[in-house]
């Protein structure tokens, strides 16, 4: 794959994971995000980021949660247009509802496996994109609350080539650029393991081969 011209080698190193993933959350469906319509991150982690950053390219509205108030203005910065700090407000979702005049959130990307809370923060006829299932740990659901939710839940990981070509034009159009927390030199690189186990980065953590 080509790299947007407007990246570094750095740059373009987060896109064939995390960033493909969140452009597949949002837009691989069929139908993908329209402009006003509200988007709900869970986490502040790489596919998080991503995908608040693309739904905002797509002219979206974005809720985004956190569990570290050191995030949350960062979050705002980034284009977030509401934090839910799940720490302060364990029933998050009750707070998506309020946030969206008891609507609740047209997409949901879901990196936490909180499938429940997402099944309630998301609005009739919505969709879920369930990025948490690559853990292996399905939550129990109650099927009530599926089907009362009415919406499309979608387990998935990463994207197509396709997809991967699609989000490239979006970022060589917008400019847009990734988030990274910290580089690393390969002579470094346990270093870098273990700043992001302890730290919580927000970004991506960078090891450069050379």
């Amino acid at each position: 794959m080509p790299i947007p011209d407007h990246l570094s080698y750095a740059e373009a190193a987060t896109l064939p994971c995390a960033a493909v993933t969140a452009w597949n959350a949002l837009t691989g469906d069929g139908r993908g995000v329209q402009p006003g319509q509200t988007v709900l991150a869970t986490g502040s982690g790489g596919v998080s980021l991503f995908a608040l950053q693309f739904a905002k390219l797509l002219g979206a509205k974005v809720i985004v949660t956190t569990g570290r108030q050191d995030k949350e203005q960062r979050l705002r910065d980034l284009g977030a247009d509401e934090v839910v700090n799940y720490r302060d407000t364990p029933q998050w979702h009750s707070a998506v509802r309020e946030l969206t005049a008891g609507r609740g959130a047209d997409r949901v990307v879901d990196t936490a496996g909180t499938l429940e809370r997402s099944l309630k923060s998301v609005a009739v006829d919505g969709h879920i994109a369930f990025v948490g299932s690559v853990s292996g740990d399905w939550p129990p659901i109650d099927p009530r609350l599926l089907f009362g939710a009415a919406a499309t839940v979608r387990a998935l990981a990463v994207g197509s080539r396709a997809q991967f070509t699609r989000m490239n034009e979006a970022i060589t159009a917008s400019r847009l650029r990734p988030v990274i927390n910290r580089e690393f030199a390969f002579e470094e690189a346990a270093e870098a393991f273990r700043y992001y186990e302890s730290a919580g980065p927000f970004g991506k953590v960078i090891i450069r081969i050379r």
